[in-house]
């Protein structure tokens, strides 16, 4: 049976995880653009969901719970940046413009052919560059 002290914890876990999820979902409705989206969903929603899942093993003080939970957050952990990155760059690479677009640093580094990176990008005009003595 879970004691009082264990319940409290699971109850401020879900409530972290929801807020982290309303975060999330007031990201996806008030950012300007795609980029900007997924940051937010990204982010918060991991954390969202981290938090909610720590909160069921939690609640079920069982170690076979406590270990599905703990892969379920290490895929999460893993699977969102790379998701993230992917539909950045496929947008980026479709042309998707971002919102208040001033400088494009990767605009003539990709191969218009192969979609591959084949410069770095160079630091902007005007920027200090950062000297490694």
């Amino acid at each position: 049976m879970l004691s009082s002290l264990g319940m409290v914890f699971a109850s401020i876990l879900i409530l972290l995880g929801s807020a982290f999820a309303l975060i999330a979902a007031l990201g996806l409705v008030r950012m300007p653009d795609l980029y900007m989206r997924m940051h937010a969903a990204t982010k918060a929603g991991t954390l969202g969901v981290g938090f909610i899942v720590f909160a069921v093993a939690v609640f079920f003080a069982d170690l076979r719970v406590f270990v599905e939970a703990f892969i379920i957050v290490v895929f999460l952990l893993i699977t969102a940046p790379i998701g993230a990155h992917v539909l950045a760059r496929a947008a980026y690479l479709s042309g998707l413009q971002l919102w208040n677009l001033e400088q494009d640093d990767l605009k003539g580094c990709y191969n218009e052919e192969s979609h591959i990176l084949d410069n770095e990008p160079q630091p902007a005009a005007g920027k200090l560059k950062h000297v490694v003595n």
